[in-house]
């Protein structure tokens, strides 16, 4: 049966992409993924959900011998959909070597793999902060990328560029990027979610770590950006939707919809939402105050980011169809899930 392989298919967006994957059923679906900053648990989980279980490698993308080793034990591998990256904007402000080495490696042992083995198609996780801190909103595909503000941010931009040079120097693999916005939520089963094994770098398990009393406070990184209510503004997306949207993208390079080698699309839902009002939205859905302050600015972060997608619309029939309350909604399930799952364990 044909096969598509994820790279961080353990972690946040690739489990819920495999979930999605195996409910189409179209595709058998195997992962490389080293726990680096996932569960080894998510493969359980995905089971849970989807009915089957994932072959998952746990090797180093970045280990070029290894990847090949998986490329050559799945010979029916039609496409790839590489999600495995560091990602954490404030850690890669500290840590700009471990972030340009693991995510440029990686990436361009999956491109060399695909190149040697056959495999045409290929999905790249790329990311809004390629566009930087700009001023005319909302962002389109047409928007310039600018300086990244953060070395995450430069991995991105740079890998695009990375792919776009691979692409022109070959008539073997087609190509897209993703560039999505901020994922948040949960499968709607509450069994599957954000679980990183290091602190949480993203708003949305900080928010459900403190409400279930995990983490004592969260910090609002700052108060005075010249926006509405003085917090930074983003385009929440459902990690659900996600998911769909880089099938969609595999299905449309599969399917010889593609107008060309090599095409990048915005992920998003059009709306930006402050973080107070992703916080206030939070505490609608759950009816649990949170107990946070305003702390300073974190370095690398922009003021505000929201997506046109119009053309994901256009080519993918996609759309994002989760609001900010079901994104809530369903995160807050899957942490009292974890809760009493991770209680029962120790108990």
């Amino acid at each position: 049966m044909p096969t598509v392989l994820i790279t961080g298919g353990c972690g946040y967006i690739g489990s819920h992409t495999a979930i999605e994957l195996m409910k189409v059923g179209k595709l058998d679906v195997i992962s490389i993924d080293n726990h680096h900053n996932s569960s080894p648990e998510a493969i359980d989980r995905i089971e849970a959900i989807a009915g089957k279980r994932m072959k998952n490698y746990a090797i180093d993308a970045c280990d070029r011998a290894a990847v090949q080793e998986v490329f050559e034990a799945h010979p029916d591998i039609v496409g790839v959909i590489h999600f495995a990256a560091y990602k954490a904007v404030g850690e890669s402000v500290e840590k700009p070597l471990e972030y340009y080495h693991n995510n440029f490696e990686s990436l361009v042992n999956m491109l060399a793999a695909c190149e040697a083995n056959g495999v045409e198609n290929f999905i790249f996780s790329s990311s809004c902060t390629v566009y930087g801190d700009i001023d005319k909103l909302p962002v389109t595909e047409e928007t310039p990328t600018t300086e990244a503000a953060s070395p995450y941010g430069n991995t991105k931009l740079v890998g695009e560029r990375i792919i776009q040079d691979f692409i022109k120097s070959t008539d073997k693999v087609k190509a897209i990027a993703l560039r999505y916005f901020n994922p948040v939520g949960a499968d709607e089963s509450g069994l599957n979610g954000e679980d990183p094994i290091n602190a949480p770098n993203n708003l949305v398990p900080f928010i459900t770590r403190v409400a279930s009393g995990l983490l004592p406070q969260l910090t609002v990184f700052g108060g005075d950006y010249p926006t509405r209510d003085g917090t930074c503004i983003r385009d929440y997306i459902h990690v659900t939707d996600i998911s769909i949207a880089h099938i969609n993208a595999l299905d449309y390079l599969l399917d010889g919809k593609n107008s060309s080698n090599y095409e990048r699309l915005n992920l998003g839902s059009g709306n930006g939402v402050s973080v107070l009002e992703a916080i206030n939205a939070f505490e609608e859905v759950s009816g649990v105050k949170l107990n946070y302050v305003i702390g300073d600015r974190r370095p690398g972060d922009v003021t505000q980011i929201y997506s046109d997608s119009s053309l994901a619309k256009e080519k993918l029939g996609w759309v994002a169809g989760r609001g900010i309350s079901e994104m809530m909604a369903s995160a807050w399930k899957w942490q009292l899930n974890l809760n009493e799952s991770r209680a029962a364990q120790e108990a």
